[in-house]
C-alpha cells in the first residue's frame, strides 16, 4: 500500500470513471478507526480514500486541544506511515465537509501548509479537500471555489465542492429534507463556467439528487440518480457545442498548466465524452445497491461511507460489552477480568467489524480486487 502522489490519485479518479466504479471514502476520528479503514482496503484490495471532517480533525488533537488543523497534520503524518508498510494498494488522503465558518481555521491554513511542502519539493499532507458551501447561493459558493480551487492548483491537490444541499446532520451541520436536495442539469453548467473543465485545476463535485447524511427508515428519501446523468449528458453537449468555452474571466490572464506541473492540476484530459464531472455521492448509508450501482455508472468516483461505518465500529464494542458485562464491570466487589476490558480486546472486535463494513462498501462500488499496482 502506497499514499497517493497527486499523479497517482488523479490515475485512481479517472481510471473509477473509465471503468464505472467508485472508492469509498470512509470517515476516521482515531488510530483505531484508521486502522479499521486501512485493514478494510487491504483485505478488499481496494484502492481508497481516507478522510477525516472538522470534528473529527478537532477530535483527533484531543479534547484538551481541540485543534482542527494540529488534529489533521498529526493524523496525515500518522496515517501515511501505517500506510507506507502496507502492499499493493493505494490511499488518498482527504478532508471532508469544511463548511464556511471553517475555512479560515482549517483549510486555508492546511493549503497553506501544503503549499510550502511544494515549493520545498515534498508532496502535500492531504491529497484532497472539500468546501461546503451548500448553503450559500450557488453564485457565492462558486466564487469561493474558484479562489480555492487556484490555492488546490498551488498546492498539488484536488477541490472537492458541493452544488445543492445534502440533507440530514453531518458533524453539526444540518439541512433540511426538501427541493434543494435536487441539483439541476443548469447548475452543472455553471460548475463549468466558474471553475473550466480542468485547466484552472483539478476538482470533484457533489451534486445532490435526494441523497442525505444519517440514517433514515425506507421512504424518507427519494433518491433519482438518473439526475446525474441528465447533469453529465447535458453539460457533456453543451461543451461539444462550445457553449462552454473557457476564455479567462476579464482580467485574468490564461490557467495553460505548466510543463511541470502534475496531473492533478491539468485539464481533464481523457474523459468520457458522455462524463465530464467526477462525481462525489454523499449521504449515502442505507442506500439500495440498485441505486448506488446506478449512481456510479453516471459518473460517481467517490462515495462519502460514515454513519454505517461508525455503527459498525461502535456495534463492536457493544457486543463486546453486553457479552462479557460481568469481566468488564467489576460487580458486587468482584474485580472482573483485565484481558476483557483491556481496550485492545474491544478494540480489536470493532476494528475488524468495521473493516468488515469497509469491505462490503467496496464490493458494492465496485473497486474491490481493482487495485491499480
Amino acid at each position: 500500500m502506497t499514499l497517493a502522489s497527486p499523479e497517482s490519485y488523479a490515475h485512481m479518479l479517472d481510471q473509477a470513471r473509465r471503468g464505472a466504479y467508485a472508492y469509498p471514502a470512509i470517515n476516521v476520528t482515531s488510530t483505531q478507526t484508521l486502522n479499521a479503514a486501512l485493514q478494510g482496503f487491504a483485505d478488499a484490495q481496494s484502492d481508497g480514500i481516507i478522510q477525516v471532517s472538522v470534528g473529527g480533525a478537532s477530535y483527533l488533537s484531543g479534547q484538551r486541544l481541540q485543534d482542527r488543523v494540529a488534529g489533521s497534520i498529526a493524523f496525515a503524518r500518522f496515517a501515511a506511515e501505517l500506510i507506507s508498510h502496507y502492499k499493493g494498494i493505494t490511499i488518498a488522503l482527504h478532508t471532508d465537509h469544511c463548511a464556511p465558518q471553517y475555512l479560515d481555521e482549517w483549510v486555508r491554513p492546511l493549503l497553506a501548509y501544503e503549499r510550502e511542502q511544494v515549493e520545498h519539493g515534498e508532496a502535500p499532507l492531504f491529497q484532497s479537500h472539500m468546501w461546503d458551501g451548500s448553503t450559500l447561493p450557488l453564485e457565492r459558493n462558486l466564487t469561493i471555489a474558484r479562489e480555492l480551487l487556484a490555492q488546490s492548483r498551488a498546492a498539488h491537490t484536488v477541490l472537492e465542492l458541493e452544488v445543492g444541499a445534502v440533507g440530514g446532520e453531518e458533524d453539526g451541520q444540518s439541512a433540511q429534507i426538501n427541493e434543494k436536495l435536487y441539483s439541476s442539469p443548469a447548475d452543472g453548467m455553471k460548475v463549468i463556467d466558474a471553475l473550466g473543465l480542468g485547466e484552472q485545476g483539478r476538482y470533484m463535485v457533489a451534486f445532490t439528487f435526494g441523497n442525505v447524511h444519517g440514517a433514515y427508515k425506507p421512504g424518507v428519501v427519494k433518491l433519482r440518480p438518473e439526475l446525474l446523468r441528465e447533469i453529465q449528458t447535458t453539460t457533456a453537449q453543451a461543451i461539444r457545442q462550445g457553449e462552454l468555452a473557457q476564455a479567462p474571466k476579464q482580467g485574468e490572464k490564461s490557467q495553460a498548466p505548466k510543463p511541470n506541473e502534475p496531473a492533478a492540476g491539468r485539464a481533464l484530459a481523457g474523459a468520457p465524452d458522455d462524463k465530464p464531472f467526477l462525481l462525489v455521492f454523499h449521504g449515502g448509508s442505507g442506500s439500495p445497491p440498485a441505486e448506488i450501482a446506478q449512481a456510479v455508472s453516471y459518473g460517481v468516483v467517490k462515495m462519502n461511507v460514515d454513519t454505517d461505518t461508525q455503527y459498525a465500529f461502535t456495534r463492536g464494542v457493544a457486543g463486546h460489552m453486553f457479552r462479557d458485562y460481568d469481566k468488564v464491570l467489576k460487580i458486587d466487589g468482584e474485580v472482573g477480568e483485565k484481558s476483557a476490558y483491556d481496550p485492545r480486546s474491544w478494540g480489536r472486535e470493532a476494528e475488524d467489524s468495521m473493516a468488515a463494513r469497509v469491505v462490503l462498501a467496496c464490493q458494492e462500488l465496485g473497486s474491490a480486487g481493482r487495485a491499480l499496482r
